[in-house]
C-alpha cells in the first residue's frame, strides 16, 4: 500500500491511496485542476483512478469531486446522508456508490470500513483502509475521540490524523466567539494535545507512520503540532521505536509513503 496526503486544511483535503491495481482518493476538496496537478507531481494519471470516497459534505472535502467524477467517469462513494447534504455541490457525478456507515465495502483490491465520527456534518465518517494485510486509519475531522474511533484506529500500520489547533492560539486569535466555540466543541476539531493523547493510546510496534493533517493556518503551526506530538510520544517511553511523523500542509502534497508488511 502507498499513500500521499495531497493536502490537508480548511482550504482543501484529499488523500491518494493505491494498493495492487486499485487507486482511489479519500475526499477531493481542491479544484479538479489542482488535484490533477498534485497527482501529476506523484506521477499518477487521474484517468487511472478507480473511485473517490467522501468522508462528509463540507466544501473543503468535496470541492473537486463532481468535476473529477464527470471528467474521468469515476464513481463517488459516500453514505446517503452525505450525498443528500452535498446536494448541488457534487453537480451530476458520472456514478454514485452508496455505502452504509459501519459496513465494510470494497473498491477493487482495497477494503474500506467507514466508521462514525463526531463532527458538524450530516453523517461524517473516518475510514479504516485495508489491503494486503496492511491497515491505514484516516480521520481528519472530529471534535472528540469516541470509544468507537479509538477502537477502529487501534492496530493500524499508518494513520492520517487531524491535529487542528493550539488552544491558546485559538483563544487569542481572530475568530469570532461563535466560531471558536464551534472549533473546540465536541463536533468541531481536535486540538494538538488531543491528537497527541490519542496517538499515545494507539502506539504499538506495527504503527510505523503518522501524518498529522488538517492543521489550521490561523490557529496552529507545523512546529507547534509536531512539538506537542513528539513530546507525548517521548513521554510514553515505549520499548519500540515511535512512528515516523510527517506534517501535511495546504500548499503541496506530502511524500508518497510506502507501507509494507512486517517480516
Amino acid at each position: 500500500m502507498r499513500f500521499c496526503v495531497l493536502g490537508g486544511g480548511s482550504k482543501g483535503n484529499a488523500t491518494y491511496i493505491e494498493a495492487g491495481g486499485t487507486r482511489l482518493l479519500i475526499d477531493a476538496g481542491f479544484s479538479g485542476r489542482e488535484i490533477e496537478s498534485r497527482l501529476d507531481a506523484l506521477g499518477v494519471d487521474p484517468a487511472r483512478l478507480d473511485a473517490i470516497v467522501l468522508s462528509h459534505e463540507h466544501g473543503d472535502h468535496i470541492r473537486g469531486a463532481g468535476v473529477l467524477s464527470r471528467r474521468y467517469r469515476l464513481p463517488l462513494c459516500a453514505n446517503r446522508a452525505t450525498f443528500q447534504a452535498a446536494g448541488k455541490g457534487l453537480g451530476d457525478p458520472a456514478a454514485v456508490q452508496e455505502f452504509t456507515t459501519g459496513t465494510t465495502f470494497c473498491c477493487g483490491e482495497i477494503k474500506l470500513h467507514p466508521f462514525a465520527v463526531s463532527h458538524d456534518a450530516a453523517e461524517p465518517v473516518g475510514f479504516l483502509v485495508a489491503a494486503g494485510g496492511l491497515l491505514l486509519g484516516h480521520c481528519t475531522d472530529l471534535g472528540m475521540v469516541s470509544r468507537l474511533a479509538r477502537h477502529r484506529l487501534s492496530g493500524c500500520h499508518a494513520l492520517v490524523l487531524e491535529c487542528n489547533h493550539d488552544p491558546e492560539m485559538l483563544s487569542a486569535g481572530p475568530y469570532t466567539p461563535a466560531l471558536k466555540q464551534r472549533v473546540r466543541s465536541r463536533h468541531g476539531h481536535l486540538a494538538n494535545h488531543e491528537a497527541a493523547d490519542l496517538l499515545t493510546e494507539l502506539l504499538h510496534p506495527g504503527l510505523t507512520r503518522v501524518v498529522l493533517s488538517h492543521l489550521s493556518e490561523t490557529n496552529n503551526t507545523p512546529a507547534l503540532a509536531e512539538q506537542t506530538v513528539r513530546a507525548a510520544l517521548t513521554a510514553a517511553a515505549t520499548a519500540h521505536p515511535p512512528p515516523e511523523l510527517a506534517i501535511a500542509c495546504q500548499q503541496r502534497g506530502s511524500a508518497l509513503f510506502q507501507l509494507t508488511p512486517a517480516p
